[in-house]
């Protein structure tokens, strides 16, 4: 519970739930409970005469057996609980949960009928299917949802992202069709969703990379103060990044004909950007080294942008460079910084040298 606590209050509480679902984890308690149930049974059959016969003697060395087990996987538990909650072990598991999600989304791009179109206009009149739950929505059967809405004739849209939480009455589909589909139509609709308990990265790139942002902010706080752990978390979110620049999600499902059947919707790669790297800069602002990590990390990105996603990296790195600029820095210091701002390789348009931050009107009206 110790370990578990400090785990929580270092990084992040949604890794503790992690912690505690890992399989070895879980068989480690198992052999301590059967040998605590089998001692106790052992104790409550009675002993038949003076000399124990010799079933209850192997027993009983059965269980002396078991419990020096149980003191190994104790020593064996106490090790690897204290090696799970180490950042690098933390952040290396957060990175391949979320490296596996962006490769099988990849490959699922590769069967026939995936593919990323222009979202369709939505039509007010078109029926919808309501939510009969509340949760977490961590994914969906596209490919069964596509054969549903290719035996009724209809075109299935998803009003909600994977990862959002919805409540019980929330229109989740809109049917393109001008009748309202039946009854089992809405229900075997509804059974393809995947509900979840709080965020997952296995699934969901997303949500990987969102805990690696966070667990970067909470080491940021003044409680922690670990620039260091901050800084990997960037590096390992450039790579993730780089990965996702590499190919666009799919939002379509198509029949065998190429008519659409299925939409929904998917994380644009600038909303994606905002979210992980405003607050890392946000917190992270005093710190000379966090501001030139997030620059280095969108001067790799721009290596691998294209022009769309350029022009949203240029604007980030921008926002990154004034943000130091408006530090009151020594002069020694907008030296450290000005030489490393157009350095390296990269794409964007950078100054050579730290601007000069405006006076503000106070000191301005003091003069």
């Amino acid at each position: 519970m110790s370990v578990l606590t400090q785990a929580g209050g270092n990084f992040s509480h949604k890794l503790v739930f992690g912690l505690i679902t890992e399989r070895h984890h879980q068989r480690v308690l198992g052999h301590y409970l059967g040998t605590i149930l089998f001692i106790l049974i052992l104790l409550m059959v009675p002993v038949g005469g003076e000399t124990p016969s010799t079933w209850r003697s192997l027993s009983t060395y059965l269980g002396a057996g078991m419990v020096i087990h149980c003191l190994a996987l104790f020593v064996y538990f106490i090790h690897n609980a204290s090696q799970s909650v180490q950042i690098n072990a933390v952040n290396r598991g957060l990175h391949q949960a979320t490296r596996k999600s962006l490769a099988k989304l990849e490959a699922r791009q590769q069967r026939n009928g995936w593919c990323h179109q222009p979202t369709p206009s939505m039509d007010t009149q078109w029926p919808q299917i309501n939510a009969r739950r509340s949760g977490y929505i961590q994914n969906a059967d596209i490919e069964a949802l596509g054969r549903l809405a290719t035996n009724a004739g209809v075109v299935v849209h998803l009003n909600f992202s994977f990862g959002d939480f919805t409540v019980e009455g929330f229109p989740l589909f809109t049917v393109e069709a001008d009748e309202a589909p039946g009854e089992h139509f809405s229900e075997s609709a509804l059974d393809l969703l995947v509900y979840v308990e709080g965020e997952v990265a296995e699934d969901l790139y997303v949500n990987g990379m969102t805990q690696l942002m966070e667990v970067a902010v909470k080491a940021l706080s003044p409680g922690i103060n670990d620039p260091g752990t901050a800084r990997l978390c960037v590096h390992q979110l450039t790579e993730l990044l780089c990965r996702r620049l590499q190919f666009h999600p799919s939002n379509t499902l198509t029949d065998d004909d190429g008519h659409r059947r299925v939409s929904w919707q998917t994380e644009r790669f600038d909303s994606l950007l905002y979210r992980l790297v405003n607050p890392i800069l946000h917190y992270g602002k005093d710190d000379v080294s966090i501001g030139l990590a997030l620059l280095k990390a969108l001067k790799t990105l721009s290596l691998f942008a294209e022009e769309a996603e350029l022009q949203t990296i240029q604007r980030h790195a921008e926002r990154v460079i004034d943000t130091l600029a408006q530090r009151d820095t020594h002069p020694l210091d907008r030296q450290f910084i000005g030489e490393r701002l157009a350095s390296g390789e990269h794409r964007l348009t950078l100054p050579i040298k730290l601007p000069t931050p405006p006076a503000s009107p106070v000191t301005a009206a003091d003069h």
